[in-house]
């Protein structure tokens, strides 16, 4: 089944379960709409849920024109796949990429959103790291561009990918057997026109102090590069509970599972009681003790 995006992109989604709220779920960059098999057999148990390919990813449409991939467009394709299904609201997932989707999806039509899980998001963010990570970015593309099927092995191999490895080797192995199959000029794009040009989360904190929707940020702690980033969401968004899952790398639902969902689905439980609320006013960050 396909969802149209604004420009006319054609977006490959599936779904599970016909009960309760839905919840969709959006992969990151080294994943595809298959990659939240372990969430889809578990939350379709109590949920409708919808995953979908993100422009760039077979068997979604492939655009040529890196203009057609950003930030912007990623959470609007959200968008475009509940309006697809017919759905108004719905709990957003995302890890990554996804992570950044979900957390633009929220800041631009918060109205669409139960909640949002934003999951191992953060790269780039970090000024001081910010010039290498857009001038690693385009190595990426260009690597990917060249030989994505080569390349995947070395970039399966990442400082926050090993975690996975060590812990789930043919899981890990599944991982790597799918990034090979992405599209050359997919993953160079996408690399290019979303990785490299979204913004950091500092430049946004305005809109982020007054975001109100429930979020749940999500780490691994041997993700160096999204715990500050993940902190910084957990500070500024009013409504936002932070969780780090302790000698855990960046594929978070994969790597962890059985933690992921817990994790998720107390949260989305919270949320549909109406007990995750907004941080009390008195939990004052600056106060070390009260003394009066």
């Amino acid at each position: 089944m396909y969802a149209t995006a604004k420009d006319g992109t054609k977006l490959y989604y599936e779904t599970a379960g016909e009960g309760g709220t839905p919840i969709l779920f959006i992969h990151e960059f080294g994943g595809s709409y298959d990659a939240w098999e372990p969430q889809m057999s578990f939350f379709a148990r109590r949920h409708r849920c919808i995953t979908y390919a993100a422009r760039g990813y077979a068997p979604s449409d492939i655009p040529a024109d890196m203009e057609m991939y950003s930030q912007a467009n990623a959470a609007d394709d959200a968008v475009a796949v509940l309006d697809a299904l017919g759905i108004e609201k719905a709990h957003i997932v995302g890890l990554s990429m996804g992570g950044f989707a979900t957390l633009h999806f929220g800041l631009r039509t918060p109205g669409r959103a139960l909640s949002l899980t934003v999951a191992g998001a953060g790269y780039g963010t970090e000024r001081e790291t910010a010039d290498y990570f857009r001038n690693t970015s385009l190595k990426v593309a260009d690597n990917f561009e060249k030989d994505p099927a080569g390349f995947s092995k070395i970039y399966s191999l990442g400082a926050s990918r090993v975690q996975f490895q060590n812990k789930d080797p043919r899981g890990w192995a599944a991982f790597a057997e799918r990034l090979s199959h992405h599209s050359a000029i997919g993953a160079a794009n996408t690399m290019r026109g979303v990785q490299c040009r979204r913004p950091s989360f500092w430049d946004l904190d305005d809109q982020l102090k007054t975001m109100m929707v429930p979020t749940l940020v999500m780490t691994g702690d041997e993700d160096d590069h999204c715990l500050q980033p993940s902190i910084y969401l957990k500070k500024m968004l009013p409504a936002a509970g932070l969780a780090i899952f302790p000698k855990t790398g960046h594929t978070l639902n994969l790597e962890e599972p059985t933690l992921f969902n817990s994790l998720v689905s107390d949260f989305i439980a919270q949320v549909e009681q109406d007990a995750w609320k907004v941080r009390d006013p008195r939990a004052d960050p600056g106060q070390v003790m009260r003394t009066e």
